[in-house]
């Protein structure tokens, strides 16, 4: 019975930048909106108690943008990070 070929080292690469991509983007939605929200939550808040019209356009350009951006970063900091690792465990084992 043939053992299954494992796949070419370029492939490997191109696999390992495509997961790390897809759980940065995801990640940095994912931050999005959870900052927005609260930016939103917090503008309202703060609008309430000072008797005026919250503007919301603050949340999305001031709060919610600008964090992503930086959880996209560490998100894809991290995501490489533990990629590489993963592939180079599975080369050592592979060679034991």
């Amino acid at each position: 019975m043939p053992s299954a070929q494992a796949p070419s080292a370029l492939l490997r690469w191109f696999l390992v930048l495509l997961r790390a991509l897809l759980v940065t983007f995801l990640l940095a939605l994912l931050s999005f909106a959870v900052c927005l929200f609260l930016g939103i939550l917090g503008l309202v808040i703060n609008a309430a108690l000072r008797g005026v019209h919250p503007n919301l356009t603050i949340a999305y350009r001031q709060i919610a943008f600008p964090a992503a951006l930086v959880a996209a970063a560490v998100a894809l900091a991290g995501a490489i990070a533990v990629e590489v690792r993963s592939v180079r465990r599975e080369r050592n084992e592979g060679s034991m």
